[in-house]
């Protein structure tokens, strides 16, 4: 199965802007905002943009520097401690990148970042065709393959093999090595692409980050208003709950087949379930983990200490811990018996949460 592309998983969820206004974003149109006296401030998008976006996509980009620095040491002088680093430098990098699946808009979406980096699920077929053949394995050259045969997954099949890290470096092949080299250059390509995307102006559009925080500001073809920025936020938010419910977990738990599980080699499927979870929660409250807040957020807008506040974060800490109650690999564990109810109550809890930002955040931001 491929992964579902986001034009569809948006168009799955209402209230949400089209991604194709991103090229527009700043023209002349002269709409001014519209005055209320809601909780959905410009102080809740800045703060939003500047403490959780951009920090996770310059996390992002580090992590995925550091991933091509290990992998360029493994393919200089292979050693079972290099592997042991890249593989561990592929992990670190899913962190940030699972992290802001909860905001899989702008150019994530519209320059196609999204598909580079994780398209899943591998094409062994394909795959053995690209090392079987005469061509040169260059960054270039990846970066034209399909995407099935380029980005994390890719990677992860060459250094983890098929059984959760069990290859050993004396099985990686030379090819293979040049395949991951160009693999990873082309993963720190990318992620310093996305990054810069929202952080400088490029292309003639200005920082994503610009168009975002100055939503409602005369001119902001994209968002309008800040209730449309604010929107496109819990757009991002439950997208990714749906997904993981509906998608990452019921599909393999639906099918039984190990083959459509994300980051099944590394066994880290998981793990990166719940970083999608943590992504609601920095952008619900607009700050990443380990920071202190400084501005408005989603968590102001609902109300902080609330009862539905209360209610948010408990079925976060719920969907994390249901998630953490599962047996890695979950690829194996789609066909345990014993440990399938442990995957329909995670799935539940996070179906819960969805419901409520749906139901109950949404209509907040639309007033």
């Amino acid at each position: 199965m491929k992964r579902m592309s986001l034009s569809l998983r948006l168009a799955l969820a209402p209230a949400l802007l089209s991604s194709a206004l991103f090229l527009g974003a700043c023209g002349d149109d002269d709409n001014n905002p519209t005055e209320d006296d809601s909780r959905v401030t410009q102080e809740l998008v800045v703060t939003f943009a500047d403490k959780v976006v951009v920090p996770t996509y310059a996390r992002l980009a580090t992590r995925l520097t550091e991933m091509d620095a290990a992998c360029v040491a493994l393919a200089a002088a292979p050693t079972a401690d290099k592997l042991t680093a890249a593989r561990a430098a592929w992990r670190a990098s899913r962190i940030p990148w699972e992290q802001s699946e909860g905001f899989l808009f702008g150019p994530v979406d519209s320059f196609g970042y999204d598909p580079a980096l994780d398209s899943w699920p591998v094409s062994h077929t394909e795959l053995d065709a690209v090392l079987a053949s005469n061509d040169a394995l260059t960054q270039q050259y990846v970066s034209n393959l399909a995407n099935e045969q380029k980005g994390f997954h890719t990677l992860e099949y060459i250094i983890f093999g098929n059984s959760g890290g069990t290859k050993t470096v004396d099985q990686l092949t030379a090819r293979e090595l040049e395949y991951m080299k160009a693999l990873s250059a082309e993963l720190k390509s990318v992620g310093q692409a996305l990054h810069g995307s929202w952080a400088e102006s490029l292309g003639g559009n200005p920082p994503f980050r610009d168009t975002l925080a100055t939503a409602g500001q005369s001119g902001n073809t994209a968002y309008p208003s800040v209730q449309a920025a604010a929107q496109e936020m819990v757009g991002g938010i439950t997208t990714i709950l749906d997904e993981v419910a509906n998608g990452k977990i019921a599909d393999p738990y639906t099918t039984r087949d190990p083959d459509v599980v994300e980051s099944q080699f590394a066994y880290n499927s998981l793990e990166d379930f719940a970083n999608n979870v943590r992504s609601v929660e920095n952008a619900y409250l607009g700050h990443l983990q380990g920071e202190t807040k400084t501005g408005s957020s989603l968590r102001d807008v609902v109300g902080v200490d609330s009862a539905l506040d209360v209610k948010i974060r408990q079925q976060i800490a719920a969907s994390i811990s249901a998630l953490g109650a599962v047996a890695e690999p979950f690829r194996e564990s789609i066909r345990n018996e014993a440990e399938r109810p442990k995957i329909a109550a995670a799935q539940e809890a996070i179906r819960t949460l969805h419901d409520t930002f749906q139901g109950e955040v949404l209509p907040l931001v639309t007033k």
